[in-house]
């Protein structure tokens, strides 16, 4: 597998000139897959902004400049997804990542102080004494007790990522799209239509308009008012 990536190759979803130069950071692997991710170090230069080439964003990094979640990461080559929080202390300031109506990246403003993230349960493994793993969509495990559902989504403390309350994947609640041609819309789920066979089960959702989408672009934010600020999608 190749260490290195052409700008005309990568997902439509960067928010980046194609073609200025020929290659650009690849990211490594981690708690996002590479189609629903950006590294580190192209956050930091070009939608930061904070510094002008490569080898700036590095040395910030390796300085400890920047928090993702709370925490220092020095890989630049890190995958950046959805609702992670990137943080410049030095700054004042701090982001959310999230997609908007063409299902590019952007960062979300957040004000200084405390802020959570939102992680949905990708998938969950019953252990030993009622104990339950969930498989975060951030990459992390959480070891729980209780009930909870695939398509649920946590509202983690950052930066120790305790649980502070459960958004479930059902009717009524509030859900966000982040990908397909309503990525960055948002509304209430009206019905989920349970397909069989290996296709994605379809989400009918109802906001300013009312649409379909499949499962995996849905996001449960809320249940009358999302529980993070989201921005105004651009």
């Amino acid at each position: 597998m190749s260490r290195h990536q052409k700008r005309i190759t990568v997902p439509v979803s960067w928010p980046i000139a194609k073609k200025t130069h020929a290659w650009v950071a690849k990211s490594s692997p981690g708690p996002h897959c590479s189609e629903n991710s950006i590294p580190l170090l192209v956050v930091v230069r070009d939608m930061l902004k904070l510094v002008d080439n490569a080898r700036e964003a590095k040395r910030i990094l390796y300085e400890g400049k920047v928090l993702v979640d709370g925490k220092v990461q020095k890989d630049y080559k890190l995958p950046i997804g959805i609702f992670d929080v990137i943080a410049v202390p030095s700054n004042d300031q701090q982001f959310r990542m999230l997609k908007d109506e063409k299902g590019m990246f952007y960062l979300s403003t957040l004000e200084a102080g405390k802020v959570r993230k939102l992680a949905r349960i990708e998938n969950k493994t019953f252990l030993k004494g009622k104990k339950q793993q969930l498989n975060l969509s951030d990459g992390s495990n959480k070891l729980v007790e209780g009930s909870y559902k695939v398509g649920d989504s946590l509202v983690l403390s950052l930066p120790d990522k305790n649980i502070e309350d459960l958004i479930s994947f059902k009717i009524g609640n509030l859900a966000m799209v982040v990908g397909g041609k309503h990525s960055g819309q948002t509304g209430k789920i009206k019905e989920i239509i349970t397909v069989k066979g290996s296709q994605q089960n379809r989400i009918i959702i109802s906001g300013d308009e009312e649409f379909e989408t499949i499962k995996d672009y849905v996001y449960m934010i809320g249940t009358d008012q999302p529980v993070i600020k989201l921005g105004a999608v651009r």
